[in-house]
């Protein structure tokens, strides 16, 4: 757990302290000297005898006990200087901005090592190195700039990066943005975004509210699932960037489950799973904190109010786009309204009051939109200016309406040159501000469609044992229908042949049939799977040419079936994130549609479900055209069983059902490949 030291100390030493503003050790201490801070401050620095009026001691063991060490000195320092703190000083609580550790190499990471084994051996907690610092309501231990204004009610910032943390303050602060807390873990030598989330979850009496993320790896997945399905619960939002998701290092997969299968997709599915929302920038991720600043609307109806036809169409397209709704006004009130707006303007959604419209107008809109249109949940509003006058009075009536409103209003604001006064003046008055129409109703829509956080289903009973003869590498034909079958997963009956003579075993009834090669991964790429062989002659044939690939073993022999839907099931397991399942549309092709579903195990069916109305296959279980309703219960329960049969079975690394026939309300699984 997080010492008490780091968050709230009553002494605080800026080891490295200087005069000079220009300096990391200069201007940490001229934001702790700013902020809120109301302990005492030991400024250490062997130059110096005063700083900022302030007595100077020349060495960490010139010190006075010390709760919270702040250390803005060369790396080959640090280590000695935290000995002392710890031993001497009875200091708990580090902050380590110097570079030159696990950032510079192996000998800089055997001495991060050393100086983490030294401050836990005392209980203490070290944040850092290669930070920028921690802001919170006690202190602002930060070397950089701006320093963003703190409310209670405002946004939690944790990041992995120093330099990313800055620009997003820089971009937020600029919109209006207020901040709870910022911390930067840098090289994450002890404690990284996991425990600071830890941290926030076991807070006694934390203030629910939204947090923001940046993380270029994700150290310890279940805690960081645990902490954020915690918070969620407790009324928390969560959005992130996954920095890293580049698939170069993917390994050559085996099978369609490992090909689509990248780290990121595991990133992915553990943020849906933790009721993280995921952004792709740090513009993209304030946008999602801001909305999700808002109290949720009761739908997902928009009112869109304008004085600028274009934008009102661009929000339109997006939010539409996107599954959200634009309604038409229907309540015939609107006529009175109307008459109240200058001639050409428009009240049916968006609500176009003209260029021409005055603050007076809008104040109108603003209400009848609150008070009588049903038809709507939320507004938008996009005001902006051409530069001819000014719009205080118009900004006055948007945070009036934001305070005294029923209903959510979200403020576009586009005209950041002609109006910058203006927009400042709303930002002081309390307004957080939109600058872009279609960013904004992207990460509306994404806000108001983000995956929920369900429930863990328990732990199946009637566990079933099965002995794998192969020891590693993929089971046998044999292997894999005795153990798809004994989980009740619906495998098309086979048969495997060693020499043209067992032909003659085929029953006639199982014609026409498919055969198979075995051996080969990739059967269908080698020539290896032929369809609708009708005759035993035929069938010599064709094993005399199958048996003539590589790596042929044997010909596996099963019913040909016409027809039908291709779908696709499959596992892949990572030591790291755990078990990631796979649904979808089927077939040799399901790399290139990529109409599957990823979902982290367990998964209820409810959740399965979810995921599955996501995918453009859906549209089969509910009717489509003259096609083939799939029956949804019995592919849900097959999910189910897959789900049954790998936690029964953890050694499976891999899984992979493609196809699995759907035809005449049944399923029949026509491959299956399983790797232990």
């Amino acid at each position: 757990m997080i010492h008490p030291a780091l968050v709230s100390p009553e002494t605080i030493a800026v080891i490295g302290a200087s005069d000079k503003l220009h300096t990391p050790g200069g201007r940490l201490l001229d934001n702790l000297l700013k902020s809120n801070f109301k302990g005492k401050i030991y400024p250490v620095n062997p130059k110096k005898k005063e700083i900022r009026g302030m007595k100077v001691y020349p060495y960490a063991k010139d010190l006075p006990p010390t709760d919270l060490a702040i250390i803005a000195i060369a790396a080959p320092y640090v280590e000695e200087t935290v000995k002392i703190l710890t031993e001497q000083k009875g200091t708990r609580g580090f902050i380590i901005i110097s570079a030159g550790f696990s950032d510079a190499g192996p000998q800089g990471a055997e001495m991060e090592k050393r100086i983490v084994r030294q401050i836990e051996k005392y209980g203490g907690t070290l944040l850092g190195p290669n930070n920028i610092g921690l802001i919170n309501s006690h202190y602002a231990g930060i070397f950089t700039t701006p320093v963003p204004q703190l409310d209670e009610n405002g946004v939690s910032l944790i990041s992995g990066s120093g330099a990313t943390a800055v620009f997003i303050m820089e971009a937020a602060m600029q919109r209006g943005m207020r901040f709870r807390s910022v911390w930067t873990v840098g090289n994450s030598a002890q404690i990284g975004i996991e425990e600071v989330l830890e941290y926030i979850d076991t807070e006694e009496n934390a203030k629910p509210g939204v947090i923001m993320l940046y993380m270029e790896q994700i150290r310890k997945p279940e805690k960081l699932l645990k902490h954020a399905r915690s918070l969620h619960r407790k009324g928390f939002r969560l959005t992130a960037i996954k920095a890293g998701s580049s698939v170069a290092g993917s390994r050559a997969a085996a099978s369609h489950t490992g090909a689509m299968a990248s780290p990121d997709v595991f990133a992915d599915a553990l943020f849906k799973k933790a009721g993280i929302l995921r952004a792709y920038g740090r513009f993209d991720l304030i946008d999602r904190a801001m909305v999700m600043h808002y109290p949720r609307a009761n739908g997902k109806k928009v009112g869109i109010v304008t004085h600028a036809g274009g934008p009102g169409v661009m929000l339109t397209d997006i939010l539409e786009k996107k599954a959200m709704e634009v309604p038409q006004i229907t309540n015939p009130i609107k006529e009175e309204l109307k008459a109240q707006l200058f001639p050409g303007a428009s009240v049916e959604n968006p609500i176009d009051i003209l260029a021409t419209g005055t603050a007076e107008q809008l104040d109108l809109v603003l209400e009848y939109t609150d008070r009588y249109f049903d038809e709507i949940d939320m507004r938008a509003v996009i005001f902006g200016s051409p530069g001819l006058f000014p719009v205080y009075d118009a900004y006055e009536v948007i945070l009036k309406h934001m305070k005294t409103g029923q209903k959510p209003l979200y403020p576009i604001l586009p005209s950041v040159i002609n109006v910058k006064n203006e927009i400042e003046f709303f930002i002081e008055k309390g307004g957080r501000v939109f600058f872009d129409e279609v960013n904004f109703g992207r990460a509306l829509a994404d806000v108001y469609h983000q995956t929920p956080v369900f429930p863990l289903p328990g732990s199946h009973k009637n566990k079933k044992s099965f002995s794998f003869d192969t020891l590693t590498g993929f089971l046998t034909p044999e292997e894999t229908y005795k153990l798809l079958s004994a989980y009740e997963i619906p495998v098309a009956e086979q048969i495997i042949i060693n020499s043209k003579a067992e032909i003659n075993r085929i029953p006639e009834k199982l014609f026409p049939i498919v055969m198979k090669v075995t051996g080969p991964v990739h059967k269908t790429e080698t020539g290896g799977v032929r369809l609708d062989i009708k005759t035993k002659e035929e069938a010599r044939r064709i094993f005399d040419e199958l048996m003539q690939i590589k790596s042929a073993k044997a010909v596996l022999i099963q019913p040909y079936i016409e027809g039908g839907t291709e779908l696709f099931a499959g596992l892949i397991s990572d030591a790291k994130f755990g078990r990631l399942l796979m649904f979808g549309k089927g077939g040799t092709e399901v790399e290139i549609w990529q109409d599957v579903a990823r979902v982290l195990l367990p998964a209820t069916e409810e959740e399965l479900l979810w995921h599955l109305k996501k995918l453009k296959i859906y549209k089969l279980f509910e009717g489509f055209r003259n096609q083939e309703v799939l029956p949804l219960k019995p592919w849900l329960e097959l999910l189910i069983r897959i789900q049954m049969l790998i936690a029964d079975h953890p050694r499976i690394k891999e899984l992979d059902l493609n196809p699995i026939i759907a035809k005449d309300g049944q399923y029949r699984v026509v491959d299956a490949r399983i790797r232990i």
